[in-house]
């Protein structure tokens, strides 16, 4: 089955990675706290894969370890799914929330352009 960005729901993907967990019996190993530390290390995975790379470099590493990056961010995007499921956070609407409020902190007549945080405004 393919998937794609465009046709697939969150739901979808939060679903087989659920069923795959569960056909592997893995949901006794799966608390906040072991998904939490687990999707901090598979972000740094994510990480390792540009140490040493200047800003620029960054954007050809990703060409030149395409399947290696997404397979790290496969790994992320997969783990905080099944957070989200055992933490019973609707992530869709934690987005939408966050993104309200981060609006809130950075109008854009101060913010654009700008990547200082919200207190240096």
């Amino acid at each position: 089955m393919k998937l794609n960005d465009t046709s697939t729901t969150l739901q979808q993907l939060k679903d087989l990675a659920q069923n795959v967990t569960n056909e592997r019996d893995w949901n006794q190993f799966h608390s906040p706290k072991n998904l939490a530390m687990y999707l901090s290390i598979e972000a740094g995975e994510l990480m390792e894969k540009f140490v040493w790379s200047t800003t620029e470099q960054s954007y050809d590493d990703v060409d030149k370890k395409r399947q290696e990056v997404e397979y790290e961010a496969a790994d992320v995007m997969i783990l905080l799914m099944l957070f989200c499921n055992v933490a019973k956070i609707d992530i869709s609407e934690a987005v939408r929330i966050k993104l309200e409020e981060t609006k809130a902190k950075y109008p854009i007549e101060k913010a654009k352009g700008n990547p200082a945080k919200y207190t240096e405004l």
